[in-house]
């Protein structure tokens, strides 16, 4: 299937779903990318990481949406980053972690790569509750977390003080 993604100003894109009701972002949005990001971008981001059958596509289309995404901070333009459960992956380690505000909802698994992989690399066991929302939040990585029910009120407090029509 496809879901629509409109931005501020209208502008349409078509995106595949995947079979878990998400959509393949990174081989979708392409060229469009720079025309996606406009002011105020906030990004609610869930993901498994780029999907592996998308194999190259998928790593150059998460290369320009990062420069797109750094293009608009240049511009003193804000962006806000909601991470959902999951987001991981090369999506985590980049244009999620990329934003002015990151927000994270209660409980969402936020990492690069899986427990076990980096226990193999790092040699040693990891902390517990290593890749949650709490975690990232007191080691700085994570602005702050709340539940979807508070999002729209903070999210407009967020836009109200950097002074953006809500």
């Amino acid at each position: 299937g496809l879901v629509a993604l409109w931005d501020s100003v209208g502008k349409k894109a078509y995106l595949p779903t995947t079979a878990e009701g998400g959509f393949a972002a990174f081989t979708a949005v392409g060229p469009e990318t720079d025309e996606l990001v406009t002011p105020p971008l906030v990004l609610v981001v869930r993901s498994g990481g780029a999907r592996m059958q998308e194999g190259l596509f998928s790593l150059m289309q998460m290369a320009k949406t990062s420069a797109a995404i750094r293009r608009h901070g240049d511009a003193g333009l804000l962006y806000v980053s909601v991470l959902a459960y999951p987001t991981t992956g090369g999506v985590a380690a980049s244009f999620a972690m990329q934003a002015d505000v990151v927000l994270a909802e209660p409980d969402a698994l936020i990492a690069f790569a899986g427990p076990r992989v980096i226990e193999q690399v790092m040699k040693q066991k990891l902390p517990e509750g290593f890749q949650s929302a709490q975690f990232t939040l007191e080691h700085g990585f994570v602005d702050r977390i709340a539940p979807r029910e508070e999002l729209r009120g903070l999210l407009s407090a967020i836009l109200d003080l950097h002074g953006e029509a809500v």
